[in-house]
């Protein structure tokens, strides 16, 4: 039996950015599927009517054939899905009609043999079209209708990136923390790479079903050889005349070769159906509006440690500064697994930092990463900072020290508490540092990277060991 060769249809440039959202329609490829079941159910249809009619015809005389002849007159619907060459569905319809014309009379035991035999042949297949549709339709629709809510969410998170990425040179502009175009690029990537998922989860779909299209488009044709089989042995019982008749009706439909129709109708819609050989979306070869804008670029970047909790332990986390002045703290710097917002938002500005001990260094400033109602019940504290080494301290404190304005002091005449340097504490003999305040810096580095940090050409220059700063990377 031949093998269906789908037509390949490659880029010219491989290496080539996506649009993020691509144009195609992903209810195409399917709407096209469904149209090819009822265009073979209809015909399934056409010869079912065309059987009934003729066991009808038995009981009745040569005229009763006219009846006959009506139920294939008409053209087939969904006609473009069939070949008009020779050899195919649409020459077999032609070939019923001009030798219906030459059949004489039927009798009873043939309408008997046409009704209880031929007939449920067809009925049965017919029915597994139907219940083939519905299984496209609880299937790949599905996925088609999941690609376009996850494509809608995309966009949506594009044109605010855009609109924040327009308005972040203007002057006196203080965006929300989670406005902050760093922070919508973030997320950007996280809702992009769930929408190539579903792509490549529905395209997967579709191919599966596509590749299954040619074997039940087999079974389709070898059914109708099958039917127009017994058909013939029925007729050929009577006059010598309706056995050839019907003897070539058969002979024609039974040399279709079972994949004809579908090779010809993947050669017409080989620019619909999918390419098996394309190569799958992935987030490294997908482009946005305003991707690497200056404001979605850290001035700094990296590991440090902070004191939180209840016990007031060094805890390592990311942090970043961005251009537009806010000091946020992430748990990693994976933005794939999780929606990378931000535990901790400190817009610099609005805070004050203590003067540099070594390592050590504290802010005091308002927590707004919660957001505008956040923002409104935020209270004023104090955080104290810890890097890995002198020299990145000294990079992250040049850094804030520019975005804050001022090293000492805050608004209404409060201070920054200085952290005490570890040299100036002992150790109890359980290790702990006598003074809550500070702890001896060891070199821990975060989720086993190197310590240390990458400042932006934005910020200032210092040591380069550590995490590389990459566009919307750690």
């Amino acid at each position: 039996m031949a093998q269906t060769s789908l037509p390949n249809r490659t880029r010219t440039d491989q290496s080539m950015d996506e649009g993020a959202i691509p144009g195609d329609d992903t209810s195409e490829v399917t709407k096209l599927f469904h149209e090819r079941l009822q265009a073979y159910k209809h015909a399934t249809g056409f010869i079912e009517e065309y059987i009934s009619q003729t066991e009808k015809m038995q009981h009745s005389q040569a005229k009763e054939y006219e009846k006959v002849l009506k139920t294939v007159s008409n053209p087939l619907k969904q006609a473009d899905h069939f070949s008009r060459e020779a050899g195919g569905i649409a020459e077999m319809f032609d070939n019923m009609r001009s030798n219906t014309q030459g059949m004489s009379h039927q009798n009873a035991e043939t309408a008997k043999a046409l009704k209880g035999i031929v007939l449920p042949i067809f009925e049965r297949l017919h029915t597994e079209i139907k219940n083939k549709e519905k299984e496209l339709t609880k299937g790949v629709g599905k996925g088609s209708k999941a690609v376009d809510k996850a494509r809608a969410v995309t966009q949506k998170h594009i044109e605010s990136l855009g609109q924040n990425t327009a308005t972040h040179d203007s002057a006196g502009r203080k965006p929300d923390a989670l406005s902050d175009p760093y922070i919508l690029q973030k997320g950007i990537y996280f809702r992009l790479n769930k929408q190539i998922t579903e792509e490549n989860a529905s395209r997967q779909d579709l191919l599966s079903v596509q590749n299954n299209f040619a074997q039940f488009e087999t079974h389709i044709v070898q059914t109708f050889q099958q039917g127009m089989g017994h058909l013939m042995q029925t007729m050929s019982q009577q006059s010598d005349q309706n056995k050839v008749l019907y003897g070539n009706i058969t002979h024609n439909i039974q040399r279709v070769n079972p994949l004809f129709e579908w090779n010809g109708f993947v050669k017409r819609k080989n620019d619909v159906l999918i390419d098996p050989n394309a190569p799958a979306r992935t987030l490294s070869n997908v482009s946005f509006p305003n991707q690497n804008h200056k404001s979605t670029q850290p001035m700094i970047q990296g590991s440090l440690e902070r004191k939180s909790g209840v016990m007031r332990k060094w805890e390592a986390s990311v942090y970043a500064v961005t251009p537009s002045q806010y000091l946020h703290q992430f748990q990693s710097d994976d933005n794939i697994a999780k929606d990378p917002a931000p535990e901790l938002s400190l817009h610099l500005p609005e805070c004050s930092v203590g003067s540099l001990n070594g390592n050590l260094f504290n802010i005091k400033g308002k927590d707004i990463s919660g957001g505008k109602l956040g923002s409104a019940t935020a209270t004023t504290r104090e955080y104290a900072f810890k890097a890995h080494t002198n020299a990145d301290a000294e990079q992250w404190y040049r850094v804030i020290s520019q975005a804050v304005g001022s090293q000492t002091g805050t608004p209404g005449g409060s201070t920054v508490t200085s952290p005490t340097s570890p040299s100036d504490t002992t150790k109890s003999p359980t290790g702990s540092l006598n003074n809550p305040q500070s702890r001896n810096v060891s070199g821990s580095t975060f989720q086993g990277q190197e310590a240390g940090v990458t400042s932006s050409p934005g910020g200032s220059e210092g040591a380069n060991s550590g995490l590389q700063g990459k566009p919307g990377q750690y």
